[in-house]
C-alpha cells in the first residue's frame, strides 16, 4: 500500500512542476522555432540572390558554381545550430572551389584539359597567391560577427529546453516519497480526508524535496541574464541581415577582383600548376566581363517586426522566470494543496491550528535544519545541468570578450559600438531590463573591456590600419614578384596600386 502511495505522490509532483514549467517550455519552443524560421528565410534569401549572380552575370560557370554555393550556405546553416566548423573554414572552402571554376572559365576561358590534379593545384594556388584580394577576409569578418550572437542564441535556447526537461523528470528519493505521501494521503487513514497541510508543513518537505533543483538558481539566473545579452546583441546587430544577404555583392567584387588581376595571375599560376591545353581562336578574359550590378527582380521582405515583437516578449517573460527555481517549492505549495484561509491545518502528526516547527530556505545547506527530512546529496543530474551552465555562461562572457577585442576598435571607428547600437535601436530600455542587476552580473566584466578602447572616435585605429597595411603589402609584393619573375609580359605597377604602396612605406617609416 506504502509503495503505490510512494509511486502516486512521485507522479503527481512531476506533473505539478511540468504544470509550472509548461509556459516556460512554451515561450523557449516558440522563440526557437520562429528564431529559426525567420534566419532559413534569410539564408534561402541570399543563397537565390548568389545563385541569380552565377546564372546573370557568370553563365560560364554557373552550373559548376551551383555546389560550392549550395555547400557554403549549408554550412553557414550548420554553424548557426551549433555544429563543430566555423564561418572562416565555410568561406575560404568556398572560394577554395570557386578559383578552379573563375580561372578556367572566366580568366582563361579556353582551357580544356581541367584534370582533378589540376584543379586541385588551383585550389591550394588560391591560398597563396589569394586571387580573391581583401574580399574574402572581408567577407569572413562581417559574417563572423555578425552570426556569432546568433549562434550563441540557438545554443542558449537550446540548453534551456535541456534545463526544464531535466528538472521535471528529476529523481525523487526515498526520503522525499515518504514524506510527501506523509504529507498528503497519512490524514486520510484518520479519516481527516478534507484537512490539508499546513504551509509551513508544505514548503519545509517541498524545499527538501527540491534542494538540488534550487541550486540552478543563481545558475539559471545568470542564464536569463545572458539570453537578454543575446538577444538584445541581435536586434541592435543590424548588419545581420545586411552581411548575409549581402554575401552575392562581396562574391561578385572577389571574382572581378580576380579578372582584373588575370595576367598577373596566370602566370603564377603556369609557373605552379604548368600550363593547360588550350583551344584556338577562343575569346580573351577582356571580352567576357561580367556586369558589376545584378538587376535584383525578387524583394526580400523578412518578418522582423514580427521577430522583433516575439523577441520583446520573449524577453519580458524571461526576466520573469530569473527566481523560476528559486520559487518552485513556495509555487508548489500555493493554491489547493495547503490550507490558506482554515484555523486549522495538518502538520505531520496532527491537525493543528498553526505550524510551529522551523521553516527552512531554500538550497541544499539550509536543509541540514530542515524537521521534516533529511536531504544526501546533489543530484548527479542537476549538477551535471549545473556545469554546463557554468560552461555556457562563461564562453559566452570569454566569446563576447573576445569579440570586442577583435571588432571593438573597427566598431568605434564607424561610431556605431554595441553600447550606442543598443541605446540607439529602440529594442533596449528599461522595460527591457537590459540594465538590470541580473544583466550587471553578466556583462560587467564585458563592458568595462570597452574602455581600453579610445573614447575619441576620430583617433586613428592602430588594428585597423595594420591591417589594411598588411593587405597593401601582400598585394604590392606579388605585384613585384609578377613583373620580375614574368619575363616582361606582366603589366606595369598600376597607378592605385602605386599610392597605396606609397602609403605603406609612410605608415612604416617612423615621424
Amino acid at each position: 500500500m506504502e509503495e503505490s502511495y510512494q509511486a502516486a505522490v512521485r507522479r503527481e509532483r512531476t506533473q505539478s512542476i511540468q504544470a509550472l514549467n509548461f509556459e516556460l517550455k512554451y515561450m523557449i519552443v516558440g522563440h526557437i522555432t520562429a528564431f529559426q524560421e525567420a534566419f532559413e528565410s534569410l539564408l534561402r534569401f541570399a543563397e537565390n540572390r548568389t545563385s541569380s549572380l552565377f546564372e546573370t552575370a557568370y553563365r560560364p560557370m554557373a552550373k559548376e558554381a551551383a555546389e560550392p554555393v549550395k555547400e557554403l550556405f549549408t554550412d553557414i546553416s550548420l554553424y548557426i545550430l551549433g555544429a563543430e566548423t566555423t564561418v572562416e573554414s565555410a568561406v575560404l572552402r568556398f572560394f577554395d572551389s570557386l578559383f578552379p571554376l573563375v580561372y578556367s572559365r572566366l580568366i582563361n576561358p579556353g582551357i580544356t584539359d581541367l584534370s582533378e590534379d589540376y584543379t586541385e593545384c588551383l585550389r591550394l594556388t588560391r591560398q597563396d597567391i589569394n586571387p580573391f584580394g581583401h574580399y574574402s577576409k572581408n567577407m569572413v569578418t562581417e559574417l563572423s560577427k555578425s552570426l556569432w550572437a546568433s549562434r550563441m542564441l540557438s545554443q542558449a535556447l537550446s540548453l534551456g529546453i535541456e534545463v526544464i526537461n531535466t528538472t521535471e523528470h528529476a529523481a525523487v528519493s526515498k526520503e522525499c516519497s515518504r514524506a510527501l505521501v506523509k504529507m498528503q494521503y497519512c490524514p486520510h487513514c484518520q479519516g481527516l480526508t478534507l484537512i490539508r497541510p499546513c504551509v509551513g508543513y508544505c514548503l519545509n518537505v517541498m524545499r527538501g524535496c527540491l534542494a538540488s533543483v534550487a541550486e540552478l538558481d543563481a545558475h539559471w539566473r545568470l542564464f536569463i541574464s545572458t539570453l537578454e545579452y543575446l538577444a538584445n546583441e541581435m536586434a541592435a546587430s543590424h548588419e545581420l541581415e545586411a552581411a548575409v544577404s549581402g554575401m552575392w555583392s562581396s562574391i561578385n567584387e572577389a571574382i572581378l577582383h580576380a579578372q582584373l588581376n588575370g595576367p598577373q595571375l596566370s602566370a603564377t599560376v603556369d609557373k605552379v600548376c604548368g600550363q593547360p591545353r588550350q583551344q584556338e581562336g577562343n575569346l580573351s578574359s577582356a571580352n567576357i566581363v561580367p556586369v558589376k550590378e545584378v538587376t535584383e527582380t525578387q524583394t526580400f521582405v523578412m518578418a522582423h517586426t514580427s521577430l522583433n515583437n516575439k523577441r520583446r516578449e520573449f524577453i519580458n517573460y524571461m526576466k520573469r522566470s530569473r527566481t523560476f527555481y528559486a520559487s518552485l517549492a513556495e509555487r508548489l505549495c500555493d493554491g489547493d494543496l495547503v490550507m490558506r484561509d482554515s484555523s486549522t491545518c495538518w502538520n505531520g502528526e496532527d491537525v493543528v491550528e498553526s505550524y510551529t516547527s522551523r521553516v527552512v530556505s531554500n538550497g541544499l545547506k539550509a536543509q541540514i535544519n530542515n524537521p521534516e527530512l533529511k536531504v544526501r546529496g546533489l543530484d548527479p543530474l542537476i549538477s551535471n545541468l549545473i556545469d554546463k551552465l557554468q560552461h555556457f555562461n562563461q564562453l559566452d562572457a570569454e566569446k563576447a570578450k573576445l569579440k570586442l577585442e577583435r571588432w571593438g576598435p573597427r566598431d568605434a571607428g564607424s561610431g556605431g559600438g554595441r553600447s550606442q547600437e543598443m541605446e540607439s535601436s529602440g529594442d533596449c530600455d528599461d522595460e527591457d531590463g537590459c540594465q538590470g542587476s541580473g544583466d550587471r552580473m553578466h556583462t560587467a566584466d564585458i563592458l568595462k573591456d570597452k574602455k581600453t578602447y579610445p573614447e575619441n572616435r576620430n583617433e586613428p585605429k592602430p588594428t585597423m590600419k595594420k591591417i589594411d597595411t598588411t593587405t597593401t603589402t601582400s598585394t604590392v609584393k606579388s605585384s613585384s614578384k609578377h613583373s620580375v619573375t614574368g619575363n616582361g609580359s606582366s603589366p606595369a605597377l598600376s597607378p592605385s596600386l602605386a599610392v597605396l604602396a606609397a602609403l605603406a612605406v609612410l605608415w612604416h617609416c617612423p615621424l
